[in-house]
């Protein structure tokens, strides 16, 4: 009996093990940790393009991403994610202190964390789907918690929800480990498209020089 390449069954099967490979790629790649801000970038590149589309190569484009974003997923990796640790530290420090100034300085550190925490999903989204400055998008993923907090909410629900899956159920660390990092990208990119499209005529959120082209 023939297979059908066209058939349903094994184009899903087929982009199964692709959403597979690309999680399994992804997670290598953020073994160094300095890596890893261009390792989301261009997970996010991959994913924003397959969601509009339905096109380009999932493996290859990563690889080229990767690349790609190196400089501009570390420099937003750095300058959101920095400010974005150091404020949940201070956030637990002083709601650990339990005195009615240290629960007041904690609830402004935490706004402090979920605000870098937005701009930095913001930011690393922004460099994989835009060939702008480092500068310019910096800027744009400091804007648009403000400009979209909904969305940036829907944004940061994605892993606190997975991370609470985690810590509840235990074996669904093999899930993370298969396909939970591409898929939640996958999800991700489908509010992002709802932010750009929003915020694309905008001069002052989002002024793409121009959005990578396909691989």
């Amino acid at each position: 009996m023939g297979i059908d390449p066209e058939s349903r069954n094994l184009q899903g099967l087929t982009t199964f093990l692709h959403l597979v490979a690309l999680n399994v790629l992804y997670l290598i790649a953020c073994l160094p940790l300095v890596t890893a801000g261009a390792a989301t970038a261009a997970l996010y590149e991959v994913m924003l393009r397959y969601a509009d589309e339905e096109r380009g190569y999932l493996i290859r484009g990563f690889l080229v991403g990767l690349r790609r974003n190196l400089l501009r997923g570390t420099m937003v990796l750095l300058a959101c994610g920095t400010p974005a640790a150091a404020a949940g530290f201070a956030a637990a420090f002083w709601l650990a202190t339990g005195s009615a100034l240290g629960t007041a300085a904690g609830v402004v550190a935490v706004l402090f964390t979920v605000y870098f925490s937005g701009a930095l999903v913001h930011g690393l989204a922004l460099a994989g789907r835009y060939d702008d400055a480092v500068g310019r998008v910096l800027r744009n993923a400091l804007l648009l918690p403000v400009a979209e907090p909904l969305r940036t909410g829907a944004l940061l629900l994605r892993p606190v929800a997975t991370v609470s899956l985690w810590y509840v159920f235990p074996p669904a660390v093999v899930l993370l480990a298969t396909i939970g990092f591409s898929v939640g990208a996958y999800l991700d990119a489908l509010i992002l498209h709802g932010v750009y499209r929003r915020r694309g005529g905008d001069p002052t959120a989002l002024d793409p020089v121009s959005p990578h082209s396909g691989e």
